[in-house]
C-alpha cells in the first residue's frame, strides 16, 4: 500500500482492512474444508475464528460507510477510532496466524496432507502482509493512538 493518498489514508487502509478480514474469514472455510479430518477442536476454533472475523469485517465496513458519509473529511476523533480499530485488526490476524501455525504444526490431518501446508503457509503470509501493513500505518500515527 502506498501512503501518498493524504486525507483518503483512513479510507485506505479501512479498504484494506474490510479486503482482509473478509479474506480471514474465508480462509477459515478454506481449511475446514481442505483438511478431511482436521481434529474437532481445530474445527470449532476455525468456525469461531469465521464468527468473530465476520464482526470486525462488519465493523470495518460500518467505518467505510461513516467515512464516505463525512464527506472525505475525517475529524480527529473519527480518525483515532479507525485508528484503534486498525490496532485491533492487527493484533487479530496476529492472533489468527498464531491458530493457523499451531494447526500446521500440531495436527495430524495437516500432517498427512501437505497440499494442507501449502495453504496454510499461503494463508499465514497473506495474513502477515496485511500486519505488514497495518504496522507501518501505525507507526506513522503512534502519537495519535496515545
Amino acid at each position: 500500500m502506498q501512503f501518498y493518498y493524504g486525507q483518503q489514508m483512513p479510507l485506505r487502509i479501512l479498504d484494506e482492512a474490510e479486503f482482509w478480514k473478509h479474506q480471514e474469514e474465508e480462509h477459515t472455510v478454506v481449511i475446514r474444508e481442505l483438511v478431511k479430518g482436521l481434529e474437532p477442536e481445530y474445527m470449532e476454533a476455525l468456525k469461531k475464528w469465521e464468527e468473530a472475523l465476520s464482526r470486525t469485517h462488519q465493523k470495518v465496513v460500518r467505518y467505510i460507510e461513516s467515512v464516505v458519509r463525512s464527506a472525505y473529511y475525517v475529524p480527529v476523533q473519527l480518525y483515532q477510532k479507525v485508528l484503534k480499530l486498525i490496532l485491533f485488526c492487527l493484533k487479530q490476524s496476529l492472533k489468527f496466524i498464531e491458530l493457523c501455525r499451531q494447526i500446521k504444526t500440531e495436527s495430524e490431518a495437516v500432517n498427512k496432507n501437505p497440499t494442507a501446508k501449502v495453504v496454510l503457509d499461503h494463508i499465514i503470509r497473506e495474513s502477515e502482509y496485511f500486519v505488514g501493513i497495518a504496522q507501518a500505518l501505525l507507526s506513522k500515527n503512534q502519537t495519535q493512538l496515545s
